[in-house]
């Protein structure tokens, strides 16, 4: 590192506590200080360069500064940077909610405002929870899936199923239970996890306010992927047991799959569907969740403050993150971003093809814009991923794998020539820690 780089790592290391970090791992690991990003790069104050094969945490869509996004939030910032929610609104805010409604599933009819993925988890359960009770029902019960990840509040750690979080936080946490997750991506799989659900709805619906779920793809357990046969069925069970169903689609939504949003596969509407992440193309923290006019319904009447719906956040529906996002909503209407990605995801696994070959290499699995490579034959103390990813930086590649899942979810505008690269050294990465 040059002086440049390591000043700003110690200056770092003095007050900076890290997210999802062992900050005694920096002893040894140095930090990377960034200085800029273009596309699908990052820079440190070296010059050195990233490929961003993580998309910053899978919210950099259509890469680092980009100009139309950049240009919207510009003109914004000299218009209006704040206000509040409520009893106010403004254009952007406004535009955004019905280019939101126009796109996502045809049941989800009303936008609610948030500020980051947890927090939109946070406000789906309670909107979830105060429906039934508004409509007589005392309904405290959530239902999710094994191996589920939904965030890190207390309501959204509840509802997920990382074992560490749950040991830790246990007396925090709110009533949960789970059904097991389709053990592959086969409709086999799925049609075996739905009768698990059904058995559970069967016993316990009147207790179960909601059963919420990360559609396909569950993210942090390891990019484990399942069929959409799973949502249509999840879709009938959870109405016909009267139960809301909860997309989680804050990695998903935007294209990550294939489709638009991750439920569109299964052709469904789930009663609440949250979104983040790739909302605002990266730039800033927006959330959402959508739903039902039923479900707005229960909450519409004269003044009663305990039927209203009790959640705010002070940078709701902020204007500049609403700018970025109606940006980030006309690039997919200018392109066919959908397409493209299609091609892209095509060539990723016709060049993953050589991976199988490695003896370390368990499953390569798939999803649109989201390729993972699970490893076997090591303890979790061996840190595999950790190797890999101090070999990718040295290559400049950033990845930063689950455990022994070495993934892939670059940003849309990445090229061939980068895809090349990134695979290339991934697989030089996996292969230097064959035993």
């Amino acid at each position: 590192m040059s002086n440049k780089n390591t000043k700003m790592m110690q200056r770092d290391l003095e007050v900076i506590w890290h997210p999802c970090t062992q900050m005694k791992d920096h002893e040894t690991l140095p930090l990377v200080p960034i200085k800029s990003g273009k596309g699908v790069y990052l820079y440190d104050f070296d010059g050195n360069a990233y490929i961003d094969a993580v998309s910053s945490w899978w919210v950099n869509i259509f890469g680092h500064a980009n100009e139309s996004i950049n240009n919207k939030v510009k003109a914004q910032i000299d218009t209006l940077e704040h206000v509040l929610l409520a009893g106010f609104t403004h254009e952007p805010a406004i535009e955004l909610a019905h280019k939101l409604v126009n796109i996502t599933p045809k049941d989800l009819a009303k936008v609610f405002y948030v500020d980051n993925g947890s927090s939109a988890i946070e406000a789906a359960l309670k909107m979830s929870y105060h429906y039934h009770l508004n409509r007589g029902k005392r309904k405290a019960l959530f239902l999710s899936l094994t191996n589920s990840y939904h965030g890190e509040t207390i309501g959204a750690l509840s509802v997920g199923d990382v074992q560490l979080y749950k040991e830790t936080y246990e007396p925090l946490l709110i009533a949960n239970i789970q059904v097991p997750v389709p053990k592959d991506q086969s409709i086999d799989a799925a049609n075996e996890a739905l009768a698990a659900l059904e058995e559970t709805l069967k016993e316990r619906s009147d207790e179960i306010a909601a059963f919420i779920i990360e559609p396909l793809i569950q993210g942090a357990g390891g990019m484990h992927m399942y069929h959409p046969t799973y949502l249509v069925g999840a879709r009938v069970l959870t109405q016909k047991y009267d139960v809301h169903l909860i997309a989680d689609e804050i990695m998903t939504g935007f294209g990550r799959t294939g489709k638009m949003f991750a439920c569109d596969h299964a052709d469904i509407s789930p009663d609440f569907m949250t979104l983040s992440k790739g909302l605002t193309g990266g730039y800033l923290p927006l959330s959402v969740v959508m739903t039902s006019n039923d479900v707005y319904q229960a909450f519409y009447c004269d003044y009663n403050e305990h039927k209203a719906f009790l959640h705010s956040h002070s940078y709701t529906g902020n204007p500049l993150a609403c700018a970025a996002a109606l940006a980030t909503m006309e690039i997919f209407e200018q392109n066919d971003i959908l397409g493209e990605n299609e091609k892209k995801s095509s060539y990723i696994k016709e060049k993953l093809e050589k991976f199988s070959s490695l003896s370390n290499v368990k499953e390569i699995r798939q999803q649109g814009m989201v390729t993972a490579v699970e490893l076997e034959g090591y303890q979790s103390t061996e840190r595999i991923g950790l190797k890999v990813y101090e070999y990718a930086l040295s290559q400049g590649v950033l990845l930063r794998p689950l455990g022994h899942v070495i993934y892939f979810m670059p940003p849309y505008v990445i090229s061939y020539e980068e895809i090349d690269k990134m695979i290339e050294v991934a697989y030089e990465g996996i292969k230097r820690i064959l035993k």
